[in-house]
């Protein structure tokens, strides 16, 4: 699957999750994933917990993680 189809997958919907990406528009947030996956849980203990999730949602997460990264500037808030 491509990288944009992939991204196709990652939804952000206002009333679901206080607007943050989610995939698929399910209650999974993608930072949760992220989490998921950054620590002690494999793919397949994700999957295996999470069963209305798919092994291509764990990939659309990434995806959307490293086209985060690439953003090249951030410009700083300014103070209330």
């Amino acid at each position: 699957m491509s990288g944009e189809k992939l991204l196709e997958r990652i939804t952000i919907t206002p009333g679901i999750c206080h607007g943050k990406p989610c995939v698929r528009g399910l209650r999974y947030p993608v930072e949760f994933l992220l989490e998921l996956l950054s620590g002690e849980s494999t793919e397949a203990d994700i999957l295996r917990d999470y069963p209305d999730l798919e092994a291509a949602d764990l990939k659309a997460v990434q995806a959307y993680a490293a086209r985060l990264v690439r953003i090249k500037r951030f410009e700083p808030l300014p103070a209330a």
